[in-house]
Parts: structure tokens; sequence; C-alpha cells
């Protein structure tokens, strides 16, 4: 019953073992990229400036109509009729 219980299942540990020294060098160059990021990361925010500038907002109208009529940023909707001429029905 010991015998079962201590079989190494995981192969041969002791000769040509390589992965502790390989894990090592990787845990060593993740902490060596998260010291250099946090480095460009600090050196960047310095470089803000202390305050930006507050953009006023834009003013609201004063009544509600000026809402429903269309500005000349946006093309108004085509009627049905020019939906019609155009999909060729």
């Amino acid at each position: 019953m010991t015998d079962l219980l201590a079989v190494n299942n995981f192969g041969d540990t002791r000769e040509g073992s390589l992965m502790g020294p390989m894990g090592l060098f990787i845990i060593v160059l993740m902490a060596v990229a998260t010291v250099l990021l946090i480095r460009n990361m600090n050196a960047r925010l310095r470089r803000l400036p202390d305050r930006f500038p507050v953009d006023e907002p834009p003013a609201a109208p004063d009544d509600a109509s000026a809402l429903d009529e269309p500005s000349a940023e946006a093309p108004a909707e085509p009627s049905a009729e020019e939906r019609a001429r155009r999909t060729g029905s």
C-alpha cells in the first residue's frame, strides 16, 4: 500500500532538471519588466501638466423647440419617397 502512495508520476526529477532554474529566470525576468514599466509610467505621469484647462459646457437652448429643428451638422433623414427611389422599388 505504501508503495502505491509513494509512486513518482512526475518523471526523473533528479537528473537533467532545468525547470527550477528556468522558473526562477522567468520570475526574475517578469520582475525586471514590471520595474521598467513602473519607471516608464512614473516618467510619463511627471510630464503631465498639474491642471488641465476646463472646457465650458455648451449652452443649453432656452426652449425645447430648438432641439426639434434639424441642424446644419446632421443631415435630415430622407423621406419615404426618396428611399423608394434609391432602392428602385
